[in-house]
């Protein structure tokens, strides 16, 4: 068994797994971060028994910094749950943990999809142009899917309050940059003050992931134009639907919004679908309005601005796990500065200023 990684005590986790993990047993375990300090940890653990080799993924919190109403594990694996029957693809949950004396965190176990996750452009651009033009519009249409379900149906009635969820989203996330910062940014307290007089008017609440993107997608191993599961449901709501689509081509768009450093956007790439395809494919496939996605898409860099400078805090605090971190202060500013950009451009004169 191998050292395993900050964050799991594989010895702990032995008896956990054998008692409360489907084909799991008391055979030593061992472990692989695959994604971590950036926001929620994940993890591949393994078993090798009599032969048998079973891979399992488990997510937990991160080390330290933890905001209030983030990383719920149990909200994550609720949602997960819900949606297991339906249209919606998503990975399997085994067993739920809130016992701190495991790890010391509540965490999740859930089935590990076969399938590709491209994370960068780079990763993208192998697909060729027939492709990325099929898995261009399976994410479209997922994401509509996503907005499809019916919350009351599958026992998610009760999982958010939609009705003032922007004004509430923009307040929320003010107070969360005043516990995040690590420094002054006057662009984010004039984000805030321009987007908390210029709501619009939502439409009909729906089910929003909150952070709906390519990477947090698995491609089906053998069709790059099926979608074989959608990852990462922390933020999972009940809400505006618009606010998943603004982020959705926040980081389809934007070279600088990429956290993996990437230098070109994913919808500059052959085949993919530009933005205005994207747009016009979710307002005809969904029925809904975007007259006012501009504010969507400013909200978009506004959050995202504070969640980098919520991982930049972590890595000054030494509490992150991987690399690539030394550069979210500075992604965090040029999100902030391109977002302020976009507003003095707005039709909206509330976020003209």
């Amino acid at each position: 068994m191998s050292n395993p990684p900050e964050g799991v005590d594989l010895e702990v986790l032995r008896p956990y797994f054998a008692a409360n993990v489907r084909d799991a047993t008391d055979a030593p375990l061992d472990a692989e971060l695959i994604a971590g300090g950036r926001s929620n940890l994940t993890y591949i653990v393994s078993q090798a028994d009599a032969g048998m080799g079973r891979t399992w993924v488990l997510r937990r919190p991160p080390l330290g910094h933890v905001l209030p109403t983030a990383h719920d594990m149990e909200r994550e694996a609720r949602v997960l749950g819900a949606l297991g029957p339906g249209p919606v693809p998503v990975p399997e949950v085994f067993a739920v943990c809130t016992d701190p004396s495991v790890l010391g965190t509540p965490f999740y176990v859930m089935e590990r999809l076969d399938g590709r996750i491209l994370r960068t452009a780079d990763e993208a651009a192998t697909l060729d142009v027939v492709e990325a033009r099929a898995c261009s519009e399976a994410l479209v249409d997922v994401l509509v899917d996503i907005h499809g379900v019916d919350p009351e149906a599958v026992g998610l009635g009760d999982f958010g309050h939609p009705e003032g969820f922007v004004a509430r989203q923009v307040r929320r996330w003010s107070q969360q940059w005043e516990r995040s910062k690590t420094r002054e940014l006057p662009a984010i307290d004039e984000l805030s003050r321009r987007l908390a007089a210029g709501v619009p008017v939502s439409g009909p609440p729906t089910l929003v992931h909150g952070d709906y993107r390519l990477d947090n997608t698995i491609l089906a191993a053998d069709d790059p134009g099926r979608i074989a599961g959608v990852l990462d449901w922390e933020m999972a709501t009940l809400g505006d639907p618009l606010t998943d689509l603004g982020l959705f081509l926040l980081y389809w768009d934007q070279p600088d919004a990429t956290i993996a450093g990437s230098t070109e956007a994913v919808g500059m790439l052959p085949g993919f679908l530009p933005r205005d395809e994207i747009v016009a494919r979710y307002a005809r496939a969904s029925g809904r309005r975007v007259d006012d996605l501009d504010y969507y898409e400013i909200l978009a860099r506004f959050k995202l601005a504070i969640i980098l400078e919520g991982i930049n805090a972590r890595f000054q605090m030494g509490k992150t796990l991987g690399e690539g971190f030394d550069h979210m202060g500075e992604m965090a500013t040029v999100l902030a500065d391109t977002a302020l950009d976009l507003a003095n451009g707005s039709a909206n004169p509330a976020l003209r200023g």
